[in-house]
C-alpha cells in the first residue's frame, strides 16, 4: 500500500448553497430571522423599502458604556460599530451608527430583531448571503449589501471569541 488516501473532499459550500431550494436555506435561519427574511423576500420593492426603514428606527439604543467595547465594521462606507456578547448561552447585539444613516440603522435593526437572543450556534449557522433570501439585492447597491456580510462576519467572530 502505498499510503492511506486521504477521503475525497466534500463539494464546497457555495455549490451546496446552489443546490439547495429556498426552504432548505430558510430552514438554516433562526426563527425569528427567518421570519423576517420571509416577510422581505415577499414583499414589492416600495413595501421592502418602507420595511428596511422601520427596521431603521427600531435600532437598538446604546446602553451606558457600551462605547469602548464596539469594533467597527470598515468595510461599511458609513461609520457602523457592533459588538455581541455571550451571557446564559444567549447572543447580545450592540450597534452604533449614525442617525443620517437609513441604510446601515436598517441592517442593525434586522440583524437585532432576527438574532438577539439566539444561541451562539444558531448565530453562527447564518449563512453570510442570506439577504438574498430577502432579496435586498433588489434595492440595495452590492457595495452596501457586502457592508452588511462584513457586519454579520463581525458577529460571528466576536460570537466564536466570546466562547472562548
Amino acid at each position: 500500500m502505498h499510503g492511506a488516501r486521504s477521503p475525497r473532499p466534500s463539494i464546497p459550500s457555495a455549490i451546496t448553497l446552489m443546490l439547495m431550494t429556498t426552504e432548505e436555506r430558510l430552514a438554516q435561519l433562526p426563527p425569528k430571522l427567518q421570519s423576517v427574511v420571509k416577510t422581505l423576500g415577499s414583499a414589492p420593492k416600495v413595501i421592502k423599502t418602507e420595511m428596511l426603514l422601520e427596521f431603521a428606527k427600531k435600532m437598538p439604543p446604546l446602553p451606558e458604556g457600551m462605547q469602548g467595547k464596539l469594533e467597527q465594521v470598515h468595510e461599511c462606507t458609513t461609520p457602523f460599530f457592533v459588538h455581541a456578547e455571550l451571557e446564559n448561552n444567549q447572543v447580545h447585539l450592540f450597534f452604533d451608527a449614525p442617525k443620517e444613516a437609513p441604510t446601515v440603522r436598517a441592517f442593525a435593526g434586522l440583524l437585532a430583531e432576527g438574532l438577539e437572543g439566539e444561541t451562539p450556534e444558531a448565530v453562527l449557522g447564518v449563512p453570510e448571503d442570506f439577504y438574498t433570501l430577502a432579496k435586498l439585492e433588489e434595492i440595495i447597491t452590492p457595495l452596501r449589501l457586502r457592508g452588511l456580510q462584513a457586519v454579520l462576519a463581525r458577529i460571528k467572530r466576536q460570537v466564536r471569541e466570546a466562547q472562548g
